[in-house]
């Protein structure tokens, strides 16, 4: 249970581990229920808003508590309703996080960070950049949520592990704040989306852990060699390695993935690539999210053309498979995929 100086911090806290909290200091279990409704259930913004829980109790935890231990550096809202977020936590490191909404429908989704900074070094994102500071914990990923939640006074829906960070490098805290997520928020493993770039062993740990989530994979690139400009990952963890776990995470869910392949003209987007990405996918369950490249600071890579990223999909869907091309959400506000720098914007 962790504290801010003298204060508990109710964040990240699990039913059990909230109810001890409560007995430990002279409260009836029944609170425990309470409190744990309004953390989770109930967005509000402060104690005095937990309406059902008496005057000195929210007094006491006044004194004693907080919700959670981060604050709002910058909030900024594009022109699509997409809200970015920059983050502060107690140590003065930042990191974003990015709610999203879609017209006509009712799901809000959180693009949570993993870690502070990356070491995976992209040649096409912004994080990387910034380098690797530090991993966050279980409990700070749950407060990017909360963070949300408090601030719109919304319910988030659908939860996707693709912002700053490569989450499975952060295995153990990013796998703790899913079962959160899971058991607290209770949102279903379903609408759980973990994005890693290919930390081939961890795959293999995700499958066994949890059967029912969504894997997404940054691929980016159909053969060794151009992967290995593009994302350093690959002198690590090369293209067979990372079949090769696709493969045994298909076979043992009996789910199907998300590839995802970031668009960058010149770079990997000619016929010849969406026919060699056929052939390398031939024996995986995918789909396809194709990303055409976003802006950032310092990068001289640029979008394809509507008609390259046409011709592209329409090769792709010679296999078969189902392919889209991801809506871009935020981009004004730098909160598209592969923007996110955890830095002020002017």
């Amino acid at each position: 249970m962790q504290k801010i100086s003298s204060m508990t911090v109710l964040a990240g806290l699990t039913y059990s581990e909230i109810e001890k909290f409560i007995t430990g200091i002279g409260e009836p279990e029944f609170r425990a229920k309470q409190l744990h409704q309004w953390l989770y259930k109930k967005p509000v913004a402060d104690f005095e808003h937990m309406t059902d829980l008496s005057k000195n109790f929210r007094q006491k935890l006044k004194d004693i508590a907080v919700i959670q231990s981060s604050k709002i550096v910058q909030k900024l809202t594009g022109k699509d309703g997409t809200i970015r977020y920059l983050i502060e936590y107690p140590d003065g490191k930042r990191v974003e996080t990015v709610l999203m909404s879609y017209d006509n429908r009712p799901n809000l989704t959180a693009c949570l960070s993993t870690q502070i900074g990356c070491a995976v070094g992209c040649t096409f994102c912004a994080t990387a950049r910034q380098k690797f500071i530090r991993n966050l914990t279980a409990r700070e990923i749950i407060e990017q949520i909360i963070t949300i939640q408090r601030d719109t006074g919304k319910m988030v829906t659908n939860i996707v592990f693709m912002g700053q960070g490569e989450p499975l490098l952060n295995y153990d805290e990013t796998t703790k704040a899913i079962k959160i997520i899971n058991t607290e928020l209770e949102i279903g493993m379903r609408r759980i989306t973990v994005s890693t770039c290919g930390i081939v062993p961890n795959i293999y740990k995700l499958t066994e852990l949890n059967r029912q989530l969504i894997l997404a994979v940054s691929l980016h690139a159909p053969n060794h060699e151009l992967r290995r400009k593009i994302m350093p990952v690959e002198n690590k963890y090369p293209l067979d390695e990372l079949i090769e776990s696709l493969k045994f995470f298909i076979k043992t869910t009996g789910r199907r993935i998300t590839i995802e392949y970031t668009l960058i003209d010149g770079i990997n987007d000619t016929p010849a690539h969406a026919g060699e990405l056929n052939n390398l996918l031939t024996d995986l369950k995918y789909n396809i999210n194709l990303i055409p490249f976003n802006a950032i600071e310092g990068c001289d890579f640029k979008r394809p053309s509507i008609q390259k990223i046409n011709r592209f999909k329409e090769i792709l869907e010679q296999a078969s498979k189902k392919i889209t091309v991801r809506l871009e959400k935020g981009s004004d506000v730098s909160a598209a995929c592969g923007q996110l720098a955890g830095k002020i914007i002017n």
